[in-house]
């Protein structure tokens, strides 16, 4: 997509507020996916302005109505703890606006005097991020998944990600292309960890289907500006019906990473076990009603698919051009997927560790 102009936040802002006169804009944020910008009009509000990418989100109509319908109900539900976005709405009522080039756009509410974390520092961290988001599944749990539509049918369903992954693979056969080393590891893992792709599609009737947010990422939650102290989560754009490990396995891969997605050694990736259970203490504190026998058995597990999943999205994406996840760099794919890969044995390597705290924490 291209950068954002002035003229392009003015007629999106145009269509939301018809009056409202635009006095600055900023970059917000570092999305994988869409493109945000903090926008400041001259009455000293403030909103955040968002550009869906019309290649990952090809229906965004269905992206709109499961966000209207979540933040609507969150909103029936006022918390005194924590504060969720709201969607601003056009004088006739619409949440969103498709420009002439096919893009999504959005206008929210914004969170102020608040920060995002890349990687987790300490466990007081890790626990807040715990507790948020089990409140979040606490407060969504009377809402019937039936309600929301699946707008990336293929998300978090490992095995058909590695259909994708083969089906790129088997279009460069007999290409000239020259594998590297780093894409022999990758190659290699791959096959390895094959067969526990379809680990949770297999157990999948005996686990708890719900409304999930989808993609619990530590940058998807936002702490007070002055302390370690969770004040909300944000990005809906994959809420949907899914499994509670969905959340659980993606928000563990993701915040017990101290190092972060992006550090400059994946082979130094480490999943720490202190910040996994601090998560799981402060998930427990709120909503240890929710996750089954069945589905605590394969808690742990589920990270390590996670990781081994985003790892083959981001390696995929790589071996492909490119063409999903925003990059700056030449190979930053595949650094990503390395990062993944290599948290993926690290979990694996930990897991009796892993599921001993696990249990004392259920016991």
């Amino acid at each position: 997509m291209s950068p954002l102009s002035s003229g392009d936040a003015a007629r999106a802002l145009t269509f939301f507020h018809p009056d409202g006169v635009l006095e600055s804009v900023e970059p917000l944020g570092q999305g994988n996916i869409n493109d945000t910008w903090r926008v400041s009009l001259a009455d000293g509000t403030q909103w955040v302005l968002q550009r869906l990418h019309p290649a990952v989100f090809p229906d965004p109509g269905a992206v709109m109505a499961n966000m209207r319908i979540v933040t609507d109900h969150l909103d029936r539900n006022p918390e005194e703890r924590y504060v969720f976005f709201r969607l601003a709405t056009n004088p006739q009522g619409q949440n969103y606006w498709i420009d002439s080039s096919g893009c999504c756009w959005r206008l929210l509410t914004h969170i102020g005097h608040s920060r995002t974390l890349g990687s987790l520092k300490n466990p007081a961290q890790a626990r807040e991020i715990g507790r948020l988001l089990g409140r979040f599944h606490l407060l969504t749990a009377d809402l019937d998944p039936v309600t929301l539509a699946d707008p990336l049918p293929d998300f978090h369903i490992t095995p058909r990600c590695l259909a994708h992954y083969d089906a790129v693979c088997a279009g460069l056969q007999g290409t000239a292309r020259q594998e590297n080393s780093q894409e022999t590891f990758c190659f290699g893992l791959i096959e390895t960890l094959r067969p526990t792709a379809a680990i949770l599609e297999e157990a999948r009737g005996s686990l708890t289907l719900r409304v999930i947010h989808g993609d619990p990422k530590a940058a998807n939650f936002l702490f007070a500006a002055d302390a370690d102290r969770a004040v909300s989560l944000i990005d809906f754009d994959t809420v949907k019906p899914g499994l509670l490990l969905h959340d659980l396995g993606d928000c563990l891969r993701s915040c017990c990473n101290p190092r972060g997605e992006s550090h400059a050694d994946p082979a130094a990736t480490a999943f720490d076990p202190d910040l996994f259970e601090s998560i799981m203490q402060g998930y427990l504190e709120q909503a240890g009603s929710l996750p089954t026998q069945a589905d605590q058995a394969l808690l742990v597990t589920s990270a390590a698919v996670i990781s081994f999943e985003l790892g083959l999205r981001f390696f995929t994406d790589h071996l492909a051009g490119d063409r999903y996840f925003k990059v700056d760099r030449p190979g930053q794919n595949l650094h990503r997927a390395l990062v993944q890969f290599h948290l993926q044995q690290s979990i694996q390597a930990q897991q009796n560790e892993l599921e001993r705290r696990l249990a004392a924490l259920t016991r």
